[in-house]
């Protein structure tokens, strides 16, 4: 039997507590040392609007029975040639078509969307690291996509590092950063530093390493700032940030931020850590990502664990992260497909 597929309603809600049991469910087989996928957030997303992203979203039914999830994400401003996808079938429904049935479906959407190409991820496992599964590779291959960023997913265990390690590598960072001032913030960006924090964060795609992927810096001003953080505000997810402030013109260089969902005080997420070309070379990654965790953790108590990803190549941010204490758990991949 071929699966049915049809958009999520978000009023449907018995069917949107379906796929949210079907993103635990895969979470948990995938990558079982995440927290689950927040409900709270799931929610939120179905319904809240921004101006610069779009999400479709569809249900694949074997005999009624929801089966597998598929998010198309459309970039409204830059980026609209390509989209961000996931695909997930619930494990207990694999093996039957339903995940072939969504990408034909996926590919079909796309045509019809003018779009030219997606961007999916998988995760494999490292030679020391935790067995992952392969089929999500498997299936990227199988389908047509290429491999075009290959990265390396780092934990900071915070329960075994002493505190001791972070007051030195600070300590070594600030002696570097003359002329340059720590300040911190929850949530909302102070007004004084909202243009630069938007200049750094449209500057990580062109910045950071991104292999064959084929995408375009965002231009992020404060507008479209405010709406992302009325949009994380929505999802109830709590962040924490540390920037540079060069002293002699007052602009904010250097921005790091991590945040945590609503449901996993254990599990912070490390966002964007990004240093302005111009003020490069005097430790400024070190000094905020630091400045960082030690304001994060006097807010979360409950906090043990910091995920953070890293392109293969990105040899300075790698060493600042395992100076933190970060180490290697497993190997993901961004997968690129022309359609």
């Amino acid at each position: 039997m071929q699966p049915e597929i049809s958009p999520l309603d978000p009023a449907d809600q018995p069917t949107v507590d379906a796929i949210q049991q079907l993103r635990v469910a895969v979470e948990a087989v995938t990558v079982p040392d995440f927290p689950p996928p927040c409900p709270v957030e799931f929610r939120a997303s179905l319904t809240h609007q921004v101006s610069f992203h779009r999400t479709e979203r569809y249900v694949a039914r074997l005999d009624g029975v929801p089966a597998g999830y598929l998010t198309i994400g459309l970039p409204q401003r830059e980026n609209q040639e390509g989209a961000s996808v996931g695909l997930a079938v619930h494990p207990d429904h694999r093996r039957r078509g339903v995940g072939r049935a969504l990408h034909a479906h996926l590919i079909q959407r796309l045509a019809e969307l003018g779009r030219k190409r997606y961007y999916a991820d998988t995760v494999a496992s490292l030679p020391d690291g935790p067995e992952r599964l392969v089929a999500g590779a498997e299936f990227a291959t199988a389908m047509g996509a290429k491999a075009a960023l290959p990265e390396v997913r780092r934990r900071l265990d915070l329960t075994t590092v002493p505190e001791q390690v972070w007051r030195e590598l600070g300590a070594s960072a600030r002696s570097a950063a003359a002329g340059y001032q720590v300040v911190t913030w929850q949530d909302r960006t102070p007004d004084e530093y909202a243009a630069d924090a938007g200049y750094l964060d449209g500057r990580l795609i062109s910045d950071a390493p991104t292999g064959d992927l084929v995408l375009d810096a965002p231009v992020i001003d404060v507008s479209r700032l405010r709406e992302k953080e009325a949009m994380l505000a929505a999802y109830q997810l709590r962040s924490y940030s540390a920037g540079a402030v060069h002293e002699q013109t007052g602009r904010l260089v250097a921005l790091t931020t991590i945040g945590r969902q609503h449901n996993a005080p254990w599990h912070a997420w490390q966002w964007i850590t990004l240093v302005d070309p111009e003020h490069r070379g005097h430790r400024l990654g070190a000094l905020v990502k630091v400045a960082n965790l030690q304001f994060a953790l006097a807010h979360e108590p409950q906090l043990r664990v910091v995920d953070t990803w890293n392109a293969a190549v990105n040899e300075h941010m790698i060493s600042i992260n395992e100076a933190m204490g970060f180490r290697p758990v497993d190997r993901w991949v961004s997968w690129q497909q022309e359609v």
